[in-house]
């Protein structure tokens, strides 16, 4: 063989392993990426751990990695016409396939333009990873019947995705107000005194002239389902025909500087909604909606609410829990620095008769409301229907604890319903200050039934019907299915 061959030769299996050996230590890089462990800032003044938004912010905790490709996706540059009337569901999904292929890509919804967008998933599992949806412009949802065929649950769905952020000072808009029209099922309606509508994959029977426009499937507007490191932060979420914004089944989650807006009056429509998810901040957001301003649903643990506004709405809720005799699990909730005005609710537990589980390791604090009907409730005999079967078993609710909740009422301060098999137990308040509001003339004093738990100082009202220490053994009686 030559010289010149046994050069070419070398020279070739060189650049092979030099190829090799590139690809192995990217595939290394990323996978440590998603392995490091998350920083904490160890246990705050109330027992837990949380992740400390500034060092998220940092690509320390659950915020994803800032974008480090150059690779950006414009809706408008895949066909979208970006005049509100044109569909631009086959630009949108264009434009996802090719920015799902690049790591830290990104997909442009440009301001200045109005997307018409029919139900969409942008799927995750063939992705690569730190993709960011940037929205400035405005998308969206059909209102014709057509557009929606038999029924969707979710109209803007993000699945399976690892690093996923939305971002920007676009508006996402439900144009829910022909859902809303007609919502006449009861046993997902809610009368003004007894709590509010219990969020679920549910439809929702819709009368009269609508019955032959739209199906009776109301779709959440943006959901994030089976997903890891996702951030939504900035834009605004408005008149969701349902729920607003979902997580389910979501780990790492941080939502911050987003607006929700619809009317108080709007049903179902709950602002911000947990289930099966761990690891979630929400702060710096403002909520107004006609259910649930959060709601935080079984197999939620560790979640971190702080400096929020809410209202109108129903308030910060867990649960409703154990509906249909199921398990429910919430622990480690933090509620606080949160303003309310004129919601139903202030902050609230729920729970329904003959579930099981437990909700423990609740602290709600600095909670300042404004004409809430009842700032602070526990309610182990939810019902959202007229008249519900009385049950023995009972999601176990211990460890609550309220601090430095004031303001004003309308209805009454307090009102505690708990279970007579399952008494709640652990429950603490501390410096709670709570007058009726001035244009009330008459108001209900605090209500409490088989709740136990102590007076950490004196309070406004006298909250006299807690009962200090522990349910006695005898009024003990195990729910069988304990998380």
């Amino acid at each position: 063989m030559s010289g010149f061959s046994l050069k070419r030769l070398a020279l070739t299996i060189l650049i092979a392993l030099l190829a090799c050996s590139s690809s192995f230590q990217a595939c290394s890089a990323r996978k440590a990426m998603y392995t490091r462990q998350l920083k904490t800032i160890g246990k705050g003044y109330d027992g837990y751990n949380y992740q400390d938004p500034k060092l998220m912010d940092e690509g320390n905790g659950v915020t994803p990695l800032k974008n480090t490709g150059s690779s950006t996706f414009n809706v408008l540059h895949f066909g979208a016409k970006g005049d509100g009337k044109a569909d631009d569901t086959k630009a949108f999904e264009a434009a996802w396939a090719a920015a799902c292929q690049v790591r830290g890509s990104t997909m442009m919804v440009p301001s200045g333009s109005v997307f018409l967008v029919k139900p969409i998933t942008f799927s995750g599992p063939n992705c690569e990873t730190n993709i960011v949806f940037q929205l400035d412009g405005k998308i969206i949802a059909p209102r014709s019947s057509s557009a929606w065929g038999s029924g969707f649950y979710q109209w803007l769905d993000f699945s399976k995705l690892q690093g996923i952020t939305i971002r920007g000072k676009g508006t996402i808009d439900g144009q829910g107000s022909i859902w809303w029209n007609d919502s006449t099922d009861e046993s997902e309606s809610e009368t003004p005194t007894a709590g509010d509508s219990l969020y679920s994959s549910k439809q929702d029977s819709i009368s009269g002239e609508l019955s032959a426009k739209m199906p009776s499937t109301k779709p959440t507007a943006l959901r994030f389902y089976g997903s890891s490191v996702v951030t939504v932060t900035g834009i605004t979420i408005q008149n969701s025909p349902q729920t607003h914004l979902k997580f389910d089944d979501c780990t790492g989650v941080q939502v911050s500087g987003v607006t929700v807006s619809s009317p108080g009056d709007s049903p179902n429509t709950d602002g911000i909604h947990l289930q099966n998810s761990q690891n979630v901040v929400i702060y710096s957001t403002n909520l107004a909606c006609g259910d649930d301003c959060v709601s935080i649903q079984t197999g939620c643990s560790n979640i971190f609410v702080h400096n929020v506004n809410c209202g109108p709405g129903h308030g910060i809720s867990i649960g409703g829990l154990g509906r249909d005799n199921t398990k429910a699990c919430v622990k480690n909730v933090t509620v606080r620095d949160i303003t309310m005005q004129d919601t139903m609710t202030g902050v609230r537990i729920k729970t329904w008769q003959g579930g099981s589980g437990s909700v423990s390791g609740v602290m709600f604090s600095n909670i300042q409301v404004s004409r809430v009907k009842t700032p602070i409730m526990i309610d182990q005999f939810y019902c959202d229907k007229s008249r519900c079967q009385n049950e023995t078993k009972a999601v176990a609710v211990s460890d609550i604890n309220y601090v430095n909740i004031r303001g004003t009422y309308t209805v009454n301060p307090v009102h505690f319903a708990c279970s007579d098999s399952l008494p709640c137990s652990g429950v603490t308040l501390t410096t709670i200050q709570l007058k009726p509001a001035q244009e009330v003339s008459q108001s209900n004093g605090p209500f409490c039934w088989e709740t136990y738990g102590e007076l950490k100082t004196n309070t406004i009202p006298p909250i006299d019907c807690l009962q200090r220490g522990k349910p006695s053994k005898n009024q003990l009686h195990s729910n069988g299915d304990s998380c």
